[in-house]
């Protein structure tokens, strides 16, 4: 048995992991490389694997950065199957063919305002390559083993996180590995808690908050601050939000603090067809979460839609002060854009960040303190407030990781970091070391280590 690391190796995006096991070649993830443009750019570079000889792709979750690059492994020959969960599948139906969509929409934008080195600009993939790409799916169930060929099985367990996240086993009858994905939170209050993993040969854990721990009070408490004060000075509120589970966190937050009265009732808007169409899914797939039915009519209804850009534009045309939830999260793309361009050069509004901010995106920027932010070929002043909210992340912090793997009855061989940058990944090998005494690993960019 043998484990390539092709990606999340000290950065948190581009995960890919190649195993090969029982004359089987089986890729578990295969995301996009995003934020730094170095690591953007082995997006373009040839997959250090032909495509064509890898026998199937494993995918823990729908997010970009575990799922994005598949149009182009596709493409580019693999013929195999893509195993996933059921939402996961339908997830990466709207994820995929929005991600095509607007590679497709920067690459036209850049050749007509001429702010591209390259001449043509081209998308990495196309709408229709994504669209091409989802007749390769196979949706599993969780806890139920399938097959894979050559005396290798594997199986979904619940990871938290996004709606049809899983923790991955595979085993070839003598060793398994686990891939813990992403791992949410234990009390998320829409998503069920990861499971326990009692054994592994060999596992893969994230590290996207090794070095963090999240704060204990309700994040809805500063939530709920940060709305008031924006409104008191007749602000708006921009969140830019991933359109898979933090979008639907963030209506849960706002429903309840609606109810409760401690904030008042501004206008919210979802301005993003992809979250639009993630929160649908939500009702079909009712066994991966917390929430009721009526829950979900009663928070989802909470939000006025934008469907089309006239309705976006006319948000930014309002005066009034609103709520404005737009993807993409770490703002790289999508129409949150234009929310931030309008907004942005104003002191009376807010840029509020919900989530992970990967290095090298324009959210790690503004963070960062950036006083300007390119986009469109342009500057943006940054003249509003800029918030975090750490609250609301989906990812488990270091101590609720080390409660997870506290679950295993036994020690793996070894535990390798992954999907963290070098400052997160190295502490949580510090901690898993000293605490657990297990032996761990921090692989490099195309490792390749042999299983025993």
């Amino acid at each position: 048995m043998h484990l390539t690391f092709l990606g999340a190796t000290r950065t948190v995006t581009g995960s890919k992991f190649l195993l090969e096991a029982g004359g089987r070649r089986i890729l578990v993830d295969c995301g996009l490389f995003q934020g730094l443009k170095e690591l953007r750019q082995r997006n373009w570079s040839a997959l250090p694997v032909e495509p064509s000889t890898i026998d199937d792709v494993i995918l823990t979750h729908a997010h970009l950065d575990h799922s994005g690059y598949l149009p182009l492994l596709i493409r580019n020959g693999f013929a195999g199957r893509v195993r996933c969960t059921p939402a996961t599948s339908d997830l990466c139906g709207i994820l995929l063919a929005d991600s095509g969509y607007l590679q497709e929409e920067e690459a036209e934008r850049a050749n007509r305002k001429g702010y591209s080195k390259h001449r043509p600009a081209l998308p990495l993939y196309t709408r229709l390559d994504a669209i091409n790409a989802l007749d390769s799916f196979e949706a599993i169930r969780f806890e139920e083993s399938f097959d894979l060929g050559g005396g290798v099985s594997a199986r979904f367990d619940y990871a938290g996180h996004i709606l049809g996240a899983a923790i991955v086993t595979i085993t070839d009858g003598t060793r398994t590995i686990v891939f813990s994905g992403d791992l949410g939170r234990p009390h998320d209050p829409v998503l069920f808690p990861p499971a326990t993993v009692r054994t592994a040969d060999y596992l893969l854990i994230e590290s996207t908050y090794g070095d963090r721990d999240h704060v204990e009070t309700d994040p809805v408490d500063e939530f709920a601050a940060i709305v008031r004060r924006t409104a008191a000075r007749g602000g708006t509120i921009v969140i830019p939000s991933f359109a898979v589970g933090r979008a639907q966190l963030v209506m849960y937050c706002i429903d309840r603090m609606k109810r409760e009265k401690r904030i008042p009732d501004l206008p919210v808007w979802l301005d993003s067809p992809m979250a639009i169409d993630v929160t649908s899914l939500y009702t079909r797939h009712a066994r991966n979460h917390r929430l009721t039915p009526d829950d979900c009519r009663r928070i989802f209804g909470v939000v006025h839609i934008a469907n089309t850009v006239e309705q976006s534009r006319t948000i930014d045309a309002g005066g009034a002060p609103a709520i404005v939830i737009s993807a993409s999260g770490m703002a790289t793309g999508g129409r949150v854009l234009h929310h931030i361009r309008r907004f942005a050069p104003d002191h009376r509004n807010t840029i509020m960040f919900v989530g992970y901010q990967a290095a090298g995106t324009r959210g790690a920027s503004m963070i960062g303190g950036a006083t300007e932010v390119r986009m469109f070929g342009g500057m943006v002043p940054i003249h509003a407030d800029v918030e975090v909210l750490h609250g609301l992340s989906a990812h488990a912090d270091y101590a609720e990781m080390l409660d997870w793997l506290g679950g295993y009855e036994t020690a793996p061989r070894r535990t390798f970091i992954v999907h963290g940058e070098p400052e997160a990944a190295t502490a949580l090998e510090q901690r898993i070391s000293r605490q657990l005494q297990w032996h761990c690993h921090i692989p490099d960019y195309r490792e390749r280590v042999t299983l025993d």
